[in-house]
Parts: structure tokens; C-alpha cells; sequence
């Protein structure tokens, strides 16, 4: 138990004392602009925007220490309190000590419980911080609603999922895992499908964009880009946020676009063509099924690593657990894993900013120029309050889209 302990509080501690640092720097760097900004960032943003900007990032940086504080403290409590092995005692017991059924709720009931401790952070965030600068537009009852149905939905679809996983398990031997991949993987191509069908309009209201000058914009985009989609299709995002999004679901002949009406309120028709360029660009140059596959890599590297820990003599007993029970062996993987991809995290940011680079080259090339996309960009920037000024490490290391700037370069250079 003792050098595993050791193990993973180094790891814990490792992690926040990166993410504390990364967020004092970006506030640092941000401060340091804060009157007297670059003059390649007075150009995007005025005088009162560029200030809100700059409230709105230092004040979600503050709160997100303190969110990151608490999240560590509540993994240590549940990872060496004994509170695990407690509750899979006591759920166990409520059928067949050897049962499935009960294993995979006792994943789902710590899911639900470890979601709790969250939700007055979350609760804060959304009617507090972005009450403040405008971007909330939820209720209360909507926000318990949204969080009521994803737990629901948590067991609908986790319970058979993980009843499934679990006999598996039992079912196919030493090679589970292999299965187990296979079945998880398939599942989640399914989903790409569904999603957008079954659990979207749960939260969501989709209606078709009606017939008109826009409409007929993209779907000329479209056509002349290669990219056929069965509809376009507008999503009520402001009912819950004034931020502002495009993208497509499914694939084959189940692709749809989607649009947030945030965003055709935001941008002009020109403006929103050449957002849609930009998401048609990651179709085109293949960006999906690339990080398809590199999600299936990662997936089944993490079911060959639930194996062998489930069946090594140090990793559940540290916790409380019999060596080889499968149940915990998952959600302890779950829990922990964080701690190591973690540090992966700047790599696979880098290769995702590496495809917006791609797609706005392509959004360029459709639209026959850049002035559209800049326009979109800085227009979204100007909405959204974006963090013009972030320190160099911290937006290597969390960004997954370049910032503002380095995409405007990218843009105008050639």
C-alpha cells in the first residue's frame, strides 16, 4: 500500500502545483497587458470590451484555482478514506455477492456521488461569473433539470454499457480486454450516429435553418467543397449561453451542420460561410477519422492497462480491494488515469491547434480570400471575451485552437 500511496499523492501534487503555476502565469501575463494592451490586440478589441475581457479571464482564473484546490482534495478523501470499498460493500450486498449487475451499479452510484461535491462550483460558474459579463442565460430549473436528466441518462445507457463490459469480463478470459475494446469502441461509432438523433434534442431544441439567402450560402458551400450534408440545422443555445458555436455531427449520410442561433445573431452570411468552411475544412483534410483512430489507440491502451493492474498483486488491494475484482479496477483507472494523461495533454492540444491551422487554410482557400474568416474571428473574440494575451505555456499547454493572433497570422501570411 505505503510506495502506491506514495505513488499517487506525488502524482496529485505534481499536478496541481502545474496547474497552479500555469494559472498564476496566465494571470501574470494577462495583468501585465491589462491597461496598456499590444497594439495587435487594440486593433481587434476596444477600450471597454478589451477590459471586460481581461475581468472576465482573471475572475474564471481565481475561481478555477479554487475549483482545482477542492477537486484534489476530494480525490485524496475518496481514493484513502476507505469510503470505496465501503460503498462497494454495501452495494454488492443488495444481490448476488458474485453478481454483475450490482458491480456495475456500484461504478454508477460512485459516478453519481463523486458529481455532488461539484455542483455549488458549478452552480457558481454559471450564475455567478457568467451572470456577470452577460453569457448566462439558463434558470435555476433548467440547470437542475439539465444535471437531473444527465444523471438519468448516466444510467440508461451506463448501466447496460457496463453490464455488458463486466461480462465480458467473465465471458471471454484473459482476452476481456480485447473484446471490451472492441465492444466500447463500436459503441461509441454508434453514438456519432445517435447522439445527435436521441440525446441532443433531450437538452436542446433543433429546428431546420428556414429557406433563404444564408441557407442557400452554405448549402452552395457545401456543394462546392464536396461536403453533402442531409441538413442544416439550428440549435436554441441561448437559452442557455450568449457563447457561440458550429459544428457536425454523425457521418456518411447521417451528417448533419448545426449552428448555434447565438452565432447567425453574431456573424454576418459571409461571416458564418466561412465558419462553416472552417468546420467543412477538418472534414476535407480528414481531421475525424484521425482522431478517431487516435482515440481507439488511447482506448485500447487503457483497457490493456485495466487488465494487467486488475490482476496485479499491489494495485486494488492499495485501495481496499481484492486483487483481480474487476468493477473497482475500472473505476479506479477512471479516477487515476487523469493523473498521467495529464502531461499528454500539450501533445495532443498540438496536433488538434496543427488541424485548425489546416481548416482555416482550407476556409481561406474555399472563400477565395481571408477577409471573411478574420471578420468571424475577431468578431467571435469581441463576443466571446477571449483572453487575447495568454502566456505563452499556458496556452501551449491548454489550448486546443491557436489563439486569436497566431490564427490571423497563419491567415494573411502567403
Amino acid at each position: 500500500m505505503f510506495p502506491l500511496f506514495w505513488v499517487v499523492v506525488a502524482l496529485m501534487a505534481l499536478r496541481l502545483t502545474a496547474e497552479l503555476i500555469l494559472s498564476a502565469l496566465n494571470r501574470a501575463e494577462v495583468s501585465r497587458h491589462a491597461t496598456k494592451p499590444p497594439p495587435s490586440v487594440a486593433a481587434l478589441m476596444d477600450g471597454e470590451t478589451y477590459a471586460r475581457a481581461v475581468s472576465y479571464t482573471l475572475d474564471k482564473s481565481r475561481f478555477g484555482v479554487m475549483t482545482e484546490v477542492f477537486d484534489t482534495l476530494v480525490m485524496a478523501v475518496v481514493l484513502f478514506s476507505g469510503v470505496l470499498p465501503a460503498v462497494f460493500a454495501r452495494v454488492t450486498a443488495w444481490g448476488d455477492p458474485a453478481g454483475v449487475w450490482t458491480r456495475a451499479l456500484f461504478i454508477l452510484v460512485v459516478g453519481v456521488l463523486l458529481s455532488v461535491p461539484s455542483l455549488p462550483f458549478e452552480w457558481w460558474e454559471q450564475f455567478r461569473i457568467e451572470q456577470k459579463f452577460g453569457f448566462n442565460k439558463s434558470t435555476f430549473g433548467l440547470w437542475v433539470m439539465d444535471r437531473l436528466k444527465g444523471a438519468m441518462l448516466m444510467f440508461v445507457i451506463g448501466f447496460p454499457l457496463l453490464w455488458v463490459l463486466l461480462s465480458l469480463v467473465r465471458l471471454t478470459g484473459s482476452a476481456w480486454w480485447v473484446w471490451g475494446f472492441a465492444f466500447v469502441f463500436g459503441f461509441q461509432l454508434l453514438m456519432l450516429v445517435l447522439y445527435p438523433k436521441l440525446i441532443l434534442p433531450l437538452f436542446n431544441k433543433l429546428t431546420p435553418l428556414p429557406d433563404g439567402d444564408l441557407r442557400n450560402r452554405l448549402m452552395a458551400l457545401g456543394e462546392r467543397t464536396g461536403f453533402r450534408a442531409s441538413t442544416i440545422e439550428v440549435i436554441d443555445g441561448s437559452k442557455r449561453s450568449g457563447h457561440s458555436n458550429a459544428y457536425f455531427t454523425g457521418f456518411g449520410r447521417f451528417r448533419r451542420i448545426v449552428l448555434f442561433d447565438t452565432l447567425i445573431a453574431q456573424l454576418s452570411p459571409e461571416e458564418l460561410e466561412a465558419v462553416l468552411a472552417h468546420e467543412i475544412g477538418h472534414y476535407r483534410r480528414g481531421h475525424i477519422p484521425k482522431i478517431i483512430a487516435l482515440s481507439a489507440v488511447m482506448l485500447l491502451g487503457g483497457f490493456a492497462a485495466v487488465a494487467w493492474l486488475a490482476q496485479s498483486p499491489w494495485f486494488n488491494p492499495a485501495f481496499g480491494f481484492s486483487a483481480g475484482e474487476m468493477a473497482p479496477s475500472f473505476l479506479l483507472f477512471g479516477l487515476l488515469s487523469g493523473l498521467v494523461t495529464f502531461w499528454f495533454s500539450p501533445l495532443t492540444n498540438l496536433l488538434s491547434r496543427q488541424h485548425e491551422y489546416e481548416a482555416d487554410a482550407f476556409a481561406r482557400a474555399a472563400m477565395n480570400g481571408s477577409t471573411a474568416m478574420l471578420g468571424a474571428l475577431g468578431k467571435l473574440a469581441q463576443k466571446n471575451l477571449t483572453n487575447l494575451t495568454p502566456h505563452p505555456w499556458f496556452s501551449g499547454f491548454y489550448y486546443s485552437h491557436p489563439t486569436l493572433l497566431e490564427r490571423e497570422r497563419a491567415l494573411v501570411r502567403n
